[in-house]
């Protein structure tokens, strides 16, 4: 396949539907959480979910354990679309629809594709998926492309913040009930952003943890951002945390260091966009440094005292 080929593409998370938008690739179709160029929402979606997303984090946690299987595949479309390409995910069930399920759809309807499976867990990773995917849709070019503009980026954030002596401390919150601690590619974001990142190394998953290990941890920084959730929810969904016993007590909040970040389209996002998470983590850890990407996160959310 070349570049006079427009391959035919089925895009089963966002950050895979990203990737395919900014290879120069329109897919046939996405899945339901699809959002991101605008034009991926009018594609047909093959996927959609048991789930109420519109919930608190606590009731879509309950009913993540209640469900099962959490998605469910529109086998007769998938079919109509006649795909050459499908693209999936192993990192997480909840997240998006699982590999496994997927590779069960496509052989019990006989379709002729491969089935490309992301399963990030650093920038390095989700670089390497940009540059995967473009040679697997005859992209290779515009992939190489793709990644030196995001690795300029991110070299630019990083040129100002190598020899920073001062840094802060931050927690991210992918999730607020039960809270979680982000893991994967944010630990590495953090530190590229001047941070230090206590609860998690690059790479680890993103782990529940128990609210006594972020009293223990007291960051500086501490940022919400739950999995699925635009900045809007995230900010009403805030309480999760600071109803919790000693929240006012931490120093980011004593310090007006709390922050809402929109963790659907960003943080929890591993395409190109990983680099402007990188660019709000810079923007929240080091204000001084970097300009407010109010696109994507809150003003501090709690006054110091």
């Amino acid at each position: 396949m070349d570049d006079s080929t427009d391959p035919r593409v089925v895009s089963l998370l966002p950050s895979a539907t990203e990737i395919v938008y900014a290879l120069g690739v329109e897919p046939v179709a996405t899945s339901h959480e699809c959002d991101h160029p605008p034009a991926a929402t009018e594609l047909p979606s093959v996927v959609s979910s048991r789930i109420d997303t519109d919930a608190s984090s606590a009731e879509i946690d309950a009913q993540v354990l209640e469900a099962g299987d959490v998605y469910e595949i529109d086998r007769e479309r998938l079919a109509a679309v006649d795909p050459e390409f499908v693209i999936s995910q192993g990192i997480c069930e909840v997240c998006a629809v699982d590999t496994v399920v997927v590779r069960e759809a496509i052989d019990e309807l006989g379709l002729d594709c491969e089935l490309l499976t992301t399963d990030p867990h650093s920038v390095d990773d989700v670089l390497g998926d940009v540059e995967r995917i473009g040679d697997a849709l005859g992209r290779r070019t515009r992939a190489e492309s793709v990644v030196s503009e995001l690795e300029a980026r991110i070299a630019a954030v990083e040129s100002r913040t190598e020899r920073i002596e001062r840094r802060p401390t931050v927690v991210v919150l992918d999730w607020l009930d039960p809270v979680m601690v982000a893991g994967h590619w944010v630990p590495e974001l953090v530190e590229s952003a001047g941070g230090r990142y206590p609860l998690a190394a690059p790479g680890d998953a993103s782990t529940p943890r128990e609210w006594a290990e972020i009293r223990r941890a007291d960051p500086d920084v501490l940022v919400a951002a739950p999995c699925g959730f635009d900045l809007e929810q995230t900010f009403e969904n805030v309480v999760d945390v600071a109803d919790r016993p000693g929240f006012e007590s931490l120093r980011a909040v004593r310090n007006g260091r709390v922050h809402a970040v929109d963790g659907h389209h960003l943080m929890n996002r591993p395409g190109p966009r990983v680099v402007d998470t990188l660019e709000t983590l810079a923007s929240i850890v080091h204000p001084d440094l970097f300009d407010p990407t109010e696109e994507w996160t809150t003003a501090p959310l709690f006054a110091p005292a």
